[in-house]
This record gives structure tokens, sequence and C-alpha cells, in this order.
């Protein structure tokens, strides 16, 4: 281990890897990107280049890194879903503290063995469960282990994915097929049932029941007279889901996401392109998904405290969660927007309105999450630079447990049975 500024391999520069290498470049007396590792020569020179990492740890895969004695403090692995296990573990047993992206891995068992691995080499992981980082959700946690509500009885949360968001993401984009990442309760909304965890302090889930299906990007729900392509299509001004919105977006001088997605470059010839040739000028009914785009996951926990969670893509807003819980003292409530979280104090009869500020400013590329990726990032930095986990907020063991309960959901949603989840 190093003293004083922590240095760092990037294992995936795609949009999350990027982000998080802004660190380095923001505090550069706290974090020095010192490698890179990604198969995309665009992405890893773009690092490679702003942070002056020598071509000796400059990789086009992460594999011939992971060959050589440890030479970073620690490794920020962003990959695909699918690729999130074998870099992890690879970089754990060589000594490497690891920030890795959510979900952990795909499977229970994968996931088991890279909290495994980390707790016998001594590694620091924390895993991006960036809500828990919110001032939302941190303002949440404080009332709930103050006291202020009593104990909690019920949670309500609601996840509105965003009509958009969704058929880039999960229907045209990377996720839409679960061979290819994972189901859509794991990739996406992992984030919300690690949040109900984190509220429920330790009490654990012993009952999971869940519903949920793909119902309406389907084949047969294209109109009559689509095309197979939205440039070509006669309902490209009407339709809500159409691929000219991309084209929207650079006029409107957007080159950050969604059209860095589909091109390196996102101007008005090479996104026009990708949207003739590519996966993202996809018709939305005529694309091979099939990760649901709605589920509802009901749990119970120990105490007989109960909690529902709501997954929806058809929104209008784009991941601005909606929370409720409703305590023996009190009740709270808060959209993740509004810079508010409401408590309702059932003893005095007052309503408490608790307000902060985002000091967006000075979050460069981890302004993501109202700001959320940079404290994420920061946690990780100072927790490895101070060999201080309690700075983590999502360490190996709750966010195996809320893992887990994304597994036995799942289950349940395909068996249609309550499933009992083992979290020991």
């Amino acid at each position: 281990m190093s003293k004083g500024v922590v240095t760092c391999l990037i294992i995936g520069a795609g949009q999350r890897g990027y982000a998080y290498s802004d660190f380095a470049r923001l505090h550069p007396d706290k974090l020095k990107i010192v490698g890179i590792a990604d198969k995309n020569e665009l992405r890893r020179n773009r690092v490679k280049d702003e942070a002056n990492i020598s071509q000796q740890y400059t990789f086009t895969d992460w594999k011939d890194a992971a060959k050589l004695d440890r030479f970073a403090d620690c490794a920020v692995i962003s990959t695909q879903d699918r690729e999130h296990k074998e870099p992890a573990i690879a970089f754990a047993s060589k000594g490497y503290h690891i920030l890795l992206e959510k979900p952990m891995a795909v499977t229970e068992a994968d996931c088991k063995e890279i909290v495994k691995t980390c707790k016998e080499n001594n590694i620091n992981l924390t895993v991006c469960h960036v809500m828990r980082y919110t001032p939302e959700a941190r303002k949440i946690k404080e009332l709930i282990s103050n006291g202020s509500i009593g104990e909690v009885v019920n949670i309500q949360l609601i996840e509105p994915v965003g009509s958009f968001h969704f058929s880039h993401s999960y229907v045209r984009g990377n996720w839409r097929r679960e061979e290819l990442s994972s189901c859509s309760l794991l990739a996406k909304s992992c984030h919300d049932i690690d949040l109900i965890v984190d509220w429920m302090e330790g009490t654990k889930c012993k009952a999971v029941s869940s519903f949920g299906s793909l119902k309406h990007f389907r084949k047969e729900n294209k109109p009559e007279g689509a095309s197979d392509r939205c440039l070509s299509c006669h309902l490209k001004n009407s339709c809500p889901y159409s691929a000219v919105a991309y084209l929207d977006e650079v006029k409107s001088f957007n080159t950050g996401w969604p059209v860095s997605v589909l091109s390196d470059n996102p101007d008005i010839e090479n996104i026009t392109e990708a949207l003739k040739t590519g996966p993202y000028g996809r018709c939305v009914y005529s694309c091979d998904n099939d990760v649901v785009d709605n589920q509802v996951v009901n749990m119970e926990f120990e105490n007989g405290s109960t909690a529902s969670f709501t997954m929806v893509a058809f929104t209008k807003k784009t991941c601005v969660r909606e929370v409720k819980i409703f305590g023996t003292k009190g009740e709270i409530r808060c959209e993740f927007d509004e810079n508010l979280v409401k408590q309702a104090d059932f003893v005095s009869g007052q309503t408490y309105f608790h307000t902060f500020k985002r000091n967006g400013g000075n979050y460069g590329r981890l302004s993501g999450h109202g700001g959320a990726d940079y404290h994420t990032m920061k946690a990780f930095v100072d927790a490895v630079a101070e060999r201080d986990e309690s700075k983590n907020l999502s360490g190996p063991d709750q966010t195996l447990q809320s893992h887990l309960l994304v597994f036995a959901a799942e289950k349940s949603r395909l068996t249609k049975t309550t499933v009992y989840p083992q979290l020991n």
C-alpha cells in the first residue's frame, strides 16, 4: 500500500469507468490513475492521455494487467455485467482494493465467491450502489436510525425508469437480453432492493414474492405499417419511442449520454449512420429484447415489517425514486429530485421539511445520481487511503444480502411461488 496519493487501475473505460477516473483530475492530491485496460482504442487512449499513463500500464485486455505484480493500490472494475466476476477475483487475489460496478455479478454463486475472495485477502470491496450516497437516502437513513419515526413498519419504493431510458438501455441496448447481461431487476434495480435493506437496518427478509412481465415492447404491439428502422418509418414523428430522438439530442448540443453510447464522436453524421446500421436505430417492437418492463417485489421481514418495490418503464421522469416509509411514530415521504425529505411526527403533529443543496459544480463527470457518483468514489478513495472500511457505505455483507434478495425475487417471478431466501 502506498502512502498519500492512492494509485488506481481502471478496468473498463466506458461511461462509468471514464467518469470514475475523473476523481483523479478533480483531486490529484488524493488519487492518481496509473493503469488503464479497455479493448476500445479511443476510450483507452482517452484515459491514458488524460492521466498521463505510461505505455507499460496500458492494456487492451485486463488479463495482461493481472499477469503483472501489483502496481496500484486499487482497481475500478466497470466492465459489462457478465464481465465483473473474473477481474474482481483476479485483482482481489493480487491485493488490489476493489471498486466494483453494480451488479457484483449475475449469479448468486459468483457474488458469494467475490465476497469470499475479498474477505480472505483483506480487500476493501466497495460496490457502486451509488443511491446509498445520495443526500435523500442518507437523510432518510439518519431519520430512521435516530428513531424519528419510531420502528419502521412498511416501506414503499418506486423506480420510474423512464420510457426513453428503458427503450434505450433495455430494449435496444446492452441490457436488453438476460443472456447478454442479467434480468432487468438485477441490472437496473438492485440499487433499490439495496436501499430497502439499508433502511431496514439489519432486520433480515424472510419471504419474497414477485410478479412482472415484458408487457409492451413486443412484436405483436408493433403499429401497422411501421418499419423495422425508425429513420425510414412513416410514424417516426408520432411514435413516443422513435430513435429520431437521438438526432434531436445532438441538435440540442448534447454529446453526452445517451448519444455517446451510439458513437464516440456523436455528431449528426455519425449518429445518423449509427441509426441506419446499428442496434439503436431499430423499432422498439422489432428488437430481440426479453427483459421485463414492469415488476413488483413484496418483502416480509423477521420483525413483521413489510416492504414493496415497483420498477416500471413507462414514466415521464427518469430514475427519480419515490419513497414512503411508515413508522410507529411518524412517516417519511420523498421524491429524489426535490432536494427535500418530508417527515411527519405523530407525537407533535408537526411536519418537518429537511432540505439540502447539491454542489454539482465540483463533481465533473461524477455528477450522476445527484452527485452520488462523486461521493461513492470519494468514500472508496478515503477508505483505501485511511485503511478505514467504515467510510464505505456499500461494503460486501449488505451488498451480498441485497443481491441475494434480487435473485430470490426473480426466482419467485419465474416460479410463481413465495421464496424464503437463505441470507446467512
